[in-house]
């Protein structure tokens, strides 16, 4: 199994450096990682620097809260694709998910992945900060709005991917929708097991050491 083509090798700290995305991108070439998934203002930089590759570039709308507005989410989202992204990862509307106001999640949702066009679309839920229903709800939003995609976490907030949220996501979505695991995928184990409940894709920032410690 090609388990480096399961890993998005992640970067998105708010105070990272040119160097470091430039580190991150060769790293990803070296390991031939599915994608890098970095900020909007670093698309155009990994464009051209895996431009002799065929990692993909990945980077994030209404990152890390959700909250923006449809119509602001919909102009980052076609920005990127301009700029050379080749996949988007969305945050929900946490709020409108805990609120129940699921036709409002359903639409920003189809809207954000009619901008993606032919692009893949993933929607990251924050599943810690929502019940079990709210989970099941989600999976329905993005099996309704036909995005590519469920992710379980930003990574920026309380906790990240378990096993049984993977677990979850897999009952509910089945083959229709892929999940990508994120946030707290710290050992090649760990990464197994995500991918062994039902992940198609591993959201890290240890890519490298995952892969050394195989």
């Amino acid at each position: 199994m090609k388990y480096n083509k399961y890993i998005d090798h992640t970067l998105l700290r708010a105070d990272a450096t040119q160097s470091e995305i430039i580190k991150l991108c060769k790293e990803a070439k070296q390991y031939d990682f599915m994608s890098v998934c970095i900020n909007p203002d670093y698309v155009s930089l990994c464009k051209t620097q895996l431009r002799t590759s065929d990692v993909k570039v990945c980077t994030v709308i209404g990152f890390p809260l959700g909250s923006n507005t449809t119509n602001t989410k919909v102009f980052e989202t076609k920005d990127a694709i301009k700029n050379g992204a080749n996949e988007i990862d969305m945050v929900v509307n946490i709020s409108w998910l805990k609120e129940k106001k699921l036709t409002n999640v359903i639409n920003e949702i189809k809207v954000i992945k009619k901008a993606c066009g032919k692009h893949t679309l993933k929607v990251i839920v924050e599943t810690s900060l929502l019940s079990q229903q709210d989970k099941i709800n989600a999976c329905k939003c993005v099996l309704s709005a036909k995005a590519d995609f469920i992710k379980t976490s930003t990574g920026f907030s309380t906790g990240g991917a378990t096993i049984a949220d993977i677990t979850l996501f897999k009952k509910q979505v089945g083959n229709k929708v892929l999940i990508k695991a994120s946030g707290g995928v710290k050992t090649f184990d760990d990464m197994v097991a995500m991918i062994n409940a039902g992940a198609n894709r591993i959201g890290t920032s240890r890519g490298v050491s995952l892969m050394q410690g195989k």
